[in-house]
């Protein structure tokens, strides 16, 4: 099982109130207790044996800002870095020290994003992999082959949609290995992508089904018995700069240098007396017990 840390953690904070979920000194700790509790939902409900949470070193790297300038810009904040709560920047060192004590790799690399970690472990760890995330770019990681699936939280960790090549067909009308080029046609304004404006999901959804990737449609444009639209053909004409580097902005990288990791998910706490010390100290008690519980299940 593959976890996408910060978008757990991220929906963890915007989740839980923050005065629901103090330590002693009224610190927030509402994006560390809903982090724990669905790591512990994740383990409890799908028992995975092996578990890695991928880290965002690098959340705008330079060389996805040099082929698309726009890539996440409205998310930088005046000062540089990324636009980030101030009570929720402190949480994820103690997120970090949690899943040391307990014995759960976590990883990053600099130069790349969190999907690019999840991306390379997906298809360099033994089959089968869950990838577990919010974010709809990782659609285009599902390999019925290997297998690979996505469970997507966007209605929770409760309620995980969980997705093969088939439930990514029926939601967006291309396979999971077109997913970038269906994206980069149709956009993101999360991630400041600006898409082919007047393609929306449907249009892009044929164009991806008849010529097969960007490349494709591309190649299509210049030649004048292709069968385009007038209005079609003249939108994407108009993009053809932007559609040259958007694949390559939206794939997510599968090569990332990474160490050689431990993945086994223990059956008890790696360091129990550390946990217990966090667990006071950061008024964790009740999300760390669930944790420990969810791991200590028998197989």
């Amino acid at each position: 099982m593959l976890i996408d840390a910060p978008s757990l953690y991220f929906r963890a904070f915007f989740g839980i109130p923050e005065s629901a979920a103090r330590a002693a000194d009224g610190s927030p700790v509402n994006a560390v207790r809903g982090f724990l509790d669905m790591l512990a939902t994740l383990i409890r409900t799908r028992r995975p044996d092996r578990m890695v949470c991928a880290m965002d070193h690098d959340w705008r790297p330079d060389w996805r800002v040099a082929l698309l300038p726009s890539y996440k810009a409205h998310r930088l904040a005046p000062e540089g870095g990324e636009v980030v709560p101030d009570t929720l920047s402190p949480q994820v060192p103690l997120i970090l020290e949690v899943l040391d004590a307990v014995g759960i790799t976590h990883v990053g690399a600099a130069g790349y994003e969190a999907d690019d970690v999840l991306g390379t472990l997906s298809v360099t760890q033994p089959a089968p992999v869950e990838v577990v995330s919010g974010d709809r770019d990782l659609f285009q990681l599902v390999d019925d082959a290997r297998p690979v699936r996505l469970l997507y939280v966007g209605r929770g960790v409760a309620k995980l949609d969980d997705c093969d090549d088939a439930a990514v067909r029926s939601r967006y009308g291309v396979p999971a290995a077109r997913y970038a080029d269906f994206a980069a046609l149709r956009g993101d304004p999360s991630d400041g992508l600006p898409g082919v404006p007047g393609v929306g999901e449907k249009t892009a959804a044929r164009l991806v089904e008849r010529y097969g990737d960007i490349a494709g449609i591309l190649a299509a444009l210049d030649d004048p018995g292709s069968g385009f639209a007038p209005g079609l053909r003249a939108k994407l004409a108009a993009a053809r700069d932007y559609l040259a580097v958007a694949p390559k902005v939206v794939r997510v990288a599968l090569d990332v240098p990474l160490p050689e990791l431990v993945t086994e998910l223990p059956a008890a706490p790696a360091d129990p007396d550390r946990l217990l010390a966090l667990a006071e100290e950061w008024n964790l008690a009740g999300s760390a017990r669930r944790l420990v519980d969810a791991l200590a299940q028998p197989a």
